[in-house]
């Protein structure tokens, strides 16, 4: 196709668009498609357009911002849309409505067909168009705590209220359950009832696959549209799914025609032998056994990919995310690592410096920089990650933590963070360290860490109540946790509820584990990397805390990026971030000689280094 980018895509949407959905701010779900027609929500807007044939697009819902929509499916006859609507007439987040409702694509009018609850997603129509499953949650819930699969029938339902329409799972108001789909008649969901997110048939106990695994994903109810499992078309009930194990992706397909038993015929897929990618996901199934997936590895960076299921032959890459290709010999390879901590194991990914240009004689352990994730309730992977490969190419060991709390290791150990952020996380991030240096991994005299958002306030933390890192950079990280708790959107205004505490019931335990109330237990080194338009962390609180570690003597640094947000855009600034992060350490380490380091004033930096090795 001579519209290929060098990428290996081709852009069907005009050129001014920008395809994405602002539902629960994280979007997802922002396009709806079946043959050659496409509908999905312009960025700007906020509304539900269809492309046209000659590559325009027209607009469908009205105009004016207020409504916004995702996680779309189509009738039958291609005429209705069943998806999500957010209401934002009142703009204050407990006044911002959500709602399942139909939208009319010939003349954009809407009907709403579930109401009444805090949040909605997945709506599922059944195959013969007759009935409507869904997901819905309330305050103070997140989708990974507690939700319910209800059903309603589309055409003489006698009431759009959630609580009338017949409640499928979640009644007992602990148990997770997300991503439904109909196939064959009946309808399949996934629940962590078990303590793991299996998959089940409703009407049908157990799961249909029970197994000490998680099928939901790698963050699942962080955005909407997921869906990690399928069927493959006409296979009268073959099921495709994902799990992940030591690190690595493994396929699932299976039998499951049989309405009233479990699954059959179980056959497993992963790796190199199978010509399957190390991490993938998202997987789409199409006629002659066909699968098709997101998936990349510590080399190749996120692709889609086309596999067959029948022959087994190498997945083959259709689009790449990065027309850069790398050398084995600067590509480090990452190895799950499982460590003892204060609430048993953790884990994470261990990556070993890297780069066959350059070799260490004089030293018996390398330096360490350890990773704590976003969100919190999400997980690292091991997919290629350039931001890791940067540090590993010049000489620095890598810790990717999956502290408690994150995804992929079973329901207990998602839950270790209620009520405990800011102390399971933390003791998690310092116990990986210590392990590696036990382990003869790491430098003891050169461990630092850095994180942004959520793993930003692990990484303040872990230099605010710990002793354990000589050094950390905050990028973008949260310092205030009251000011988070009274001024972030609707979908995560009550999450620190479950992860803290109520507020301002518990306002103290809030201060307790704020940052930036504790500068005065800092003792090291810190970097604070901000966008100066940041709304989620306002800039004052990295000024506040820069301020007082330099007033107490300790080297510190402080870059705002002008027309930043919360997380950087703009390629020269993650591309300064990251050189003026090397440069930081390099002085406290006494490091010289670094490629790539670059001119940085550090306030209290005295010359040598801080650190001896």
């Amino acid at each position: 196709d001579p519209n290929k980018s060098e990428r290996n895509g081709v852009d069907v949407s005009p050129k001014e668009s920008n395809v994405r959905t602002r539902v629960h701010e994280y979007g997802g779900g922002a396009t709806v498609m079946r043959g050659k027609r496409i509908f999905y929500s312009e960025f700007t807007t906020q509304q539900v357009c269809r492309l046209l044939d000659d590559g325009s697009s027209q607009p469908i819902t009205p105009e004016g911002g207020r409504f916004r929509f995702a996680d779309g499916v189509l009738s039958s006859n291609g005429k209705v849309m069943y998806c999500v609507r957010e209401d934002h007439e009142n703009p204050e987040p407990k006044n911002v409505v959500n709602e399942v409702v139909a939208v009319n694509l010939v003349d954009g009018s809407m009907k709403v067909l579930a109401t009444g609850n805090d949040f909605y997603s997945h709506p599922r129509v059944s195959p013969n168009g007759k009935k409507l499953a869904y997901i819905t949650w309330n305050h103070p819930n997140m989708p990974w705590d507690s939700t319910e699969l209800r059903v309603t029938s589309i055409y003489s339902a006698s009431s759009n209220k959630s609580c009338d329409h017949k409640l499928i799972a979640g009644e007992d108001g602990d148990t997770s359950v997300i991503q439904p789909t109909y196939q064959g008649g009946r309808l399949y969901y996934i629940s962590d009832q078990s303590g793991y997110y299996n998959i089940y048939r409703a009407g049908f106990e157990p799961s249909i696959l029970p197994m000490s695994v998680d099928f939901g994903g790698s963050a699942p109810g962080w955005t909407l549209g997921q869906q990690s499992f399928c069927f493959m078309p006409g296979s009268g009930g073959r099921i495709v799914a994902q799990y992940s194990k030591n690190g690595s992706s493994v396929l699932l397909t299976a039998n499951v025609a049989d309405g009233n038993a479990p699954a059959m015929d179980i056959k497993e897929y992963s790796g190199e032998k199978d010509g399957l990618p190390m991490m993938f996901g998202g997987i789409i199934a199409a006629e002659n056994n066909d699968l098709y997936f997101i998936g990349g590895s510590p080399s190749t960076p996120s692709s889609i990919y086309k596999w067959n299921v029948e022959s087994n032959d190498t997945a083959t890459i259709l689009a790449c995310s990065s027309s850069l290709t790398f050398s084995d010999e600067v590509i480090s390879i990452p190895k799950q690592v499982e460590f003892p901590t204060t609430l048993g194991s953790a884990f994470g990914y261990y990556y070993a410096p890297k780069n066959e240009n350059y070799h260490c004689t004089t030293e018996s352990a390398p330096p360490l920089l350890v990773k704590a994730h976003g969100g919190p309730t999400a997980c690292t992977g091991a997919s290629f990650n350039a931001a890791i490969q940067y540090w590993t190419s010049r000489g620095y060991a890598v810790l990717d933590v999956d502290y408690g709390g994150s995804t992929g290791y079973g329901r207990d150990y998602r839950r270790r963070l209620r009520k405990s952020w800011g102390i399971v996380d933390i003791d998690d991030v310092c116990n990986g360290a210590k392990y590696l240096v036990k382990e003869g991994l790491a430098d003891r005299n050169r461990l630092c860490i850095d994180g942004g958002s959520a793993g930003g306030y692990t990484t303040l933390g872990a230099l605010a109540f710990r002793d354990v890192f000589k050094a950390g950079t905050s990028l973008y990280g949260i310092g205030d946790l009251t000011a988070l708790a009274g001024d972030t959107h609707k979908f995560e205004s009550r999450y620190l509820d479950g992860l803290v505490g109520l507020y301002p019931e518990e306002e103290a335990i809030y201060r307790e584990r704020s940052p930036i109330e504790s500068v005065d237990t800092l003792s090291c080194p810190i970097l604070l990397l901000q966008g100066a338009d940041d709304k989620v962390v306002p800039p004052n609180q990295a000024e506040m805390m820069h301020k007082a570690v330099v007033k107490k003597g300790i080297p510190a640094c402080l870059k705002i990026y002008e027309g930043e947000e919360h997380g950087f855009r703009r390629a020269e600034n993650i591309e300064d971030a990251l050189d003026t992060e090397l440069t930081f350490y390099s002085k406290i380490f006494g490091i010289e000689d670094v490629p790539g380091a670059i001119d940085l004033k550090i306030d209290n930096m005295k010359e040598g280094p801080v650190f001896d090795p």
